[in-house]
């Protein structure tokens, strides 16, 4: 569980830490993961960041039948739901920036409309940073074996669930760097969790000469592998995991 919290932690803090320098050109920008903008990808991050906490709370369903592997596997996206992703992360944007607005009007009324505006990246920055450390603090608050049922039905230890967050923010993390024209920030910790997810855990062929940032692009369609990269995994019996959605 160690290993796993550190890298959800580390990676979620890298990211506030971006959101605060982001303005709101930064924020309409178009991602890969179409029709997001960076405002909608964000909302649909730090959604996931923060849905342990509510599980949490639910009733215990029983034991575990999936892990992380097992969660990202199994097709899960038809087409109705992930429309349903995707208008739920615009909803949840639209959410944010009514917030960010209230309260820019707010801080006009109390006198303060001679301070300089602030980023609208810092609003984002501050509703991600109570939804990542709320669901550490219910992970810290409950025993490592603790089962939870994900919104698609499986029933996850809480470690196993929780690496699919640090995938989620870590991979989505290598989406919005590319959007926003800035290097990676992927953290060593979140790599690592990520890395031996994808290979379940097995030393890549040397001859590749992948990094982890490299494995994780070519593994997740960020970057194309050509087809003696593929021959080289083939010859050392080296699966990558597959996402089903």
């Amino acid at each position: 569980m160690s290993v796993v919290r550190s890298a959800f932690h580390d990676e979620c803090d890298r990211l506030g830490t971006v959101l605060r320098t982001l303005d709101r050109a930064d924020l309409d920008r178009p991602t890969r993961c179409t029709p997001w903008t960076v405002a909608d990808l964000l909302a649909h991050v730090r959604t996931g960041a923060g849905r342990l906490a509510d599980m949490l709370r639910a009733t215990v369903p029983g034991p575990a039948e999936v892990d992380a592997a097992g969660y990202f596997g199994a097709a899960k996206f038809l087409p109705e739901v992930d429309a349903a992703r995707v208008e739920s992360a615009r909803v949840e944007s639209a959410r944010v920036e009514s917030a960010r607005v209230e309260a820019a009007r707010g801080g006009a009324a109390s006198g303060s409309a001679g301070s300089p505006p602030s980023r609208p990246g810092a609003v984002l920055a501050a509703d991600f940073d109570r939804a990542w450390r709320a669901t550490l603090a219910a992970v810290d608050a409950h025993p490592a074996d603790r089962v939870v049922r994900t919104r698609h039905g499986d029933a996850m230890t809480v470690p196993e669930f929780l690496r699919t967050r640090v995938v989620e923010v870590g991979v989505h993390g290598l989406d919005l760097a590319e959007a926003l024209d800035r290097p990676p920030w992927l953290t060593p910790t979140a790599a690592r969790v990520i890395g031996d997810l994808l290979t379940g855990g097995r030393a890549l062929p040397a001859d590749l000469g992948w990094d982890r940032l490299t494995l994780i692009r070519k593994a997740t369609g960020r970057s194309p592998r050509s087809r003696a990269e593929q021959d080289a995994l083939d010859a050392a019996g080296i699966r990558l995991l597959a996402f089903g959605g």
